[in-house]
């Protein structure tokens, strides 16, 4: 038999499917399952966006568009994102993509040769790490440290490896921290990257799922926009994770190669999907229900979460994630692997979670351990059930 390509030796995956599986077989043994692994949103799209999709389709937009995407969608993202920004796009700068993952791809395609050295962050999405070595990159992490609000940048660490890249991915309003930076760690990397003359990714995907305050693009920053490409989705405001929707902001000789590789990948992204796009962008009212309730689940979690003994974490204004430090918890239940513990919790719970291990490699220097709950996929009394479940069985320990 032929062999597969040695290079797939070098794919990742996201990890959290296995814990999907585990948990799925768990409930089917007939146990109940509190679901804080994945994060998929089980509230509704928008009515109007889905009566939107539903015309397009009847209307006919069922063939190919053009790969950039089509004029209108185009043309209403540049304005919108723009507007939110501080900043002006033109339709040109907008490609869009099927999701948000495309563009993190098709960043490393247009912008990485092999042998070059990227920036990214670890605990971070992990696509961004399976991408670049996929590609033939030099994968250089960087990580966090826990504070009193939250989590920073080990900004050192970029001072560091910065003169050695080509690429950086930034992740503001972070998956799986939930954390966000300070204007004054986000202008460090902006400086780094404009000294050290970096290409940017910058991940967006949760711009607008906070509960406070406003959020800001590294782009708008000084000498940024020339060398950034933004990552922006429809899949966590819209509620749209299965529609497969977003689009890559870039610099225009950069979305024009981006839209070279839509022809090669997919050709185009749905056309009656991306209508119902314009649709969200015109009258996005359903969209703030769906953070209210994300809101509601957020305090829910994290005054359940807190409660259990040897738990600790910052409560985050953004993104639908906690990552609370679990160290103590674990000691007190008898478990030293991370990976152990959350079984252990599964079938003594029947919480389910991700740990820090789905999110990249450990560094070796890594001590503290910590897991992953999502809380867009559970209702508020599940969550208060299953985080009281989870609580008497550390208390019981």
């Amino acid at each position: 038999m032929a062999e597969l390509a040695q290079r797939l030796q070098n794919l990742g995956t996201e990890t959290a499917f296995a814990v999907s599986a585990a948990a799925a077989d768990w409930k089917a043994k007939g146990n109940t399952v509190y679901p804080f692994h994945l994060g998929d949103i089980d509230l509704p799209t928008p009515a109007n966006v889905v009566e939107a999709m539903a015309r397009a389709v009847a209307d006919g937009h069922t063939g190919y568009c053009a790969a950039p995407g089509i004029a209108p969608l185009r043309e209403a993202l540049a304005a919108d994102l723009g507007s939110r920004r501080s900043m002006t796009f033109s339709p040109s700068q907008v490609v869009v993509q099927p999701g948000g993952k495309p563009v993190i791809t098709k960043f490393i395609q247009a912008l990485m040769n092999p042998g070059d050295g990227v920036l990214y962050p670890n605990p971070g999405y992990p696509i961004y790490e399976s991408q670049i070595e996929y590609f033939g990159g030099r994968g250089m992490p960087y990580g966090y440290s826990e504070t009193p609000t939250g989590f920073g940048i080990d900004l050192d660490r970029i001072r560091e490896l910065a003169p050695q890249a080509r690429l950086l991915i930034y992740n503001n309003l972070q998956n799986p921290l939930g954390c966000e930076s300070s204007p004054e760690e986000m202008a460090e990397i902006a400086r780094l990257a404009v000294e050290h003359d970096l290409w940017v990714l910058s991940d967006e995907a949760y711009f607008e799922m906070r509960y406070s305050g406003t959020s800001t693009s590294i782009a708008s920053l000084p000498g940024m926009a020339e060398r950034t490409v933004i990552l922006h989705t429809f899949s966590k405001k819209f509620a749209m994770t299965g529609w497969r929707l977003g689009c890559a902001v870039a610099p225009d000789e950069v979305a024009a190669q981006i839209a070279k590789l839509n022809t090669n990948d997919e050709s185009c992204t749905a056309h009656f999907v991306q209508h119902a796009g314009v649709e969200a962008l015109r009258d996005p009212s359903g969209a703030a229900a769906l953070l209210s309730e994300l809101e509601r689940r957020r305090d829910a979690a994290h005054t359940g979460l807190v409660a259990v003994p040897g738990m600790s974490c910052a409560k985050p204004e953004s993104t639908f994630y906690l990552f609370p430090n679990v160290t103590e918890a674990m000691s007190i239940t008898g478990h030293s692997d991370v990976g152990e513990f959350a079984t252990a919790a599964l079938h003594n719970t029947g919480v389910s979670f991700c740990t820090r291990r789905h999110f990249g490699r450990q560094a070796a220097d890594e001590t503290e351990q910590y897991i992953r709950l999502a809380y867009s996929g559970i209702g508020v009394d599940a969550i208060e059930e299953g985080l009281q479940r989870l609580a008497d069985w550390v208390g019981a320990a």
